[in-house]
């Protein structure tokens, strides 16, 4: 029996067994009858239960994109499907797909020999994951949870509150994702003198040039990187200056492309960020900003001007002022009555977390 010729009951199945949305609109294309199917009543619940096997878990999603100050970040809240609703559903579920493709190659840096392709079920908890700590770093990290009140009791509890909505399991989980994206930070976005120094004498085994790094009174000279364009904080901005920073941008990048670009313009040493308790506290510091900026940043500004310039358009709150999830964690696994050091090393043993 030809396929198009399906009773309707079965090819609505076939939609509702879709795993991804697109694979539902390229189905409702192939024909007209398909078209009709899929534009009926239950569009929406077809839509809803491939986002759910794309991007899921939803619920998760959902506390994510409908967050806001107005109500406390621990009340779950019950949110109708839409369409609109849907289009934030992909562009937030991609990023996390992303991190899932990334997730092996930093959880396995070192013992590569055990490195893998995660499973569904690992997929799906790795999202829920980074929905979790994205939507922790929403609430907890902007202007209005300045360093002066961190270690308040009172917001620490307001912290803590989110994090008891989830088992001990899952906060492992969110703790083996939040190691993930220190790592990129650590070693992509913000890498330290050392990192700089033994990267580009593996690159460059054969040169001895000298870096220049910003040690005592050694300071390199300024970076000439245009600071990376910031979409997340700006609302709006002309055509004018877009074209200007893609300008400038271009004409960096004739001569420095990457951290390790051997030009006279370009210091290799200023790349750096510092070293070990300096580095730290800029690590601390980055930590703040969601999955989604992090990524940004990774395959947007591959020079520190560009970085720096970045931060600085997130104002003063900023600087100084590390990210407060590993203190809430362990605030709250002192009241579970846990021993943080043993999950810790258990998050790190790969015994928790998750990939087990």
């Amino acid at each position: 029996m030809p396929f198009e010729n399906l009773a309707t009951e079965l090819v609505s199945h076939v939609f509702f067994s879709c795993s991804a949305v697109t694979d539902v609109l390229a189905l409702s294309s192939t024909c007209r009858r398909f078209r009709n199917i899929y534009a009926s009543s239950q569009k929406l619940a077809i839509l809803e239960a491939a986002a759910e096997a794309q991007f899921g878990p939803l619920q998760d999603l959902n506390q994510l994109l409908t967050h806001n100050a107005s109500q406390p970040t621990h009340v779950i809240r019950s949110v109708p499907f839409s369409l609109a609703l849907l289009k934030q559903i992909v562009r937030t579920g991609r990023v996390a797909e992303k991190w899932c493709d990334i997730y092996p190659f930093k959880k396995w840096k070192y013992n590569y020999e055990q490195r893998r392709l995660l499973t569904s079920s690992e997929r799906y908890r790795l999202r829920r994951a980074i929905y979790r700590l994205w939507l922790y770093s929403r609430a907890f990290h902007n202007r209005d949870h300045p360093r002066e009140f961190r270690a308040s009791k009172l917001v620490i509890q307001k912290r803590a509150g989110l994090l008891h909505n989830w088992s001990t399991l899952e906060l492992a989980e969110i703790a083996d994702v939040h190691t993930v994206l220190r790592e990129v930070v650590h070693n992509n976005i913000c890498p330290s003198n050392g990192t700089i120094a033994r990267k580009f004498k593996k690159r460059y085994p054969d040169n001895d040039h000298s870096l220049l790094f910003n040690i005592h009174l050694n300071y390199p000279p300024p970076s000439q990187a245009p600071p990376a364009y910031n979409p997340f904080t700006s609302h709006y901005t002309s055509p004018n200056t877009l074209a200007a920073h893609f300008q400038s941008t271009q004409s960096f990048s004739r001569y420095a492309t990457s951290k390790f670009s051997l030009h006279p313009n370009h210091e290799v040493g200023a790349e750096g960020w510092g070293d070990d308790i300096p580095h730290y506290y800029v690590v601390e510091d980055m930590l703040k900003l969601d999955p989604e900026q992090i990524m940004w940043l990774k395959e947007n500004a591959p020079l520190k001007g560009m970085v720096e310039g970045y931060i600085r358009g997130m104002g003063d709150w900023f600087e100084n002022n590390g990210e407060t999830w590993v203190q809430t964690l362990e605030w709250v696994l002192d009241e579970r009555g846990e021993d943080v050091a043993e999950f810790m090393g258990a998050v790190a043993d790969g015994d928790i977390g998750v990939a087990v």
